[in-house]
């Protein structure tokens, strides 16, 4: 497989594509199930039982393209993808789709909620 390369931005979105197909593989999708189910809505069980799969998941992939198969190669992969984003729209859209299989969704407090309507600084 080719390395990624900061000049291509081709690479980094095929390689984008080949994690997002990785989460839909039946064996990792059930990991990422089974991890959900552990952490329960909870986000700090998110931390501790959805991402450390999600990670694995992305180093399988990702090895194969020079990254280094620990977290180090995953953010390097992450800051990698990240500079593409606003230069690629499908390089942005398939990021947040990655994203949302690991991340929860960020629900937003209702409007001044606990504030008193005055962001705190």
């Amino acid at each position: 497989p080719a390395r990624l390369s900061a000049r291509n931005p081709r690479v980094p979105a095929a390689v984008l594509a080949e994690v997002i197909k990785a989460f839909g593989a039946p064996e990792n999708a059930q990991r990422m199930e089974e991890a959900r189910d552990n952490a329960c809505n909870d986000m700090g069980k998110m931390l501790q039982f959805l991402l450390p799969v999600a990670t694995q998941i992305q180093q399988d992939v990702i090895k194969a393209y020079g990254f280094s198969s620990d977290g180090e190669g995953v953010l390097k992969f992450a800051r990698l993808i990240k500079s593409y984003e606003s230069q690629d729209p499908e390089i942005a859209s398939m990021s947040g789709k990655l994203k949302a299989m690991f991340l929860p969704p960020m629900t937003l407090p209702p409007h001044g909620a606990g504030t008193g309507g005055v962001a705190a600084s």
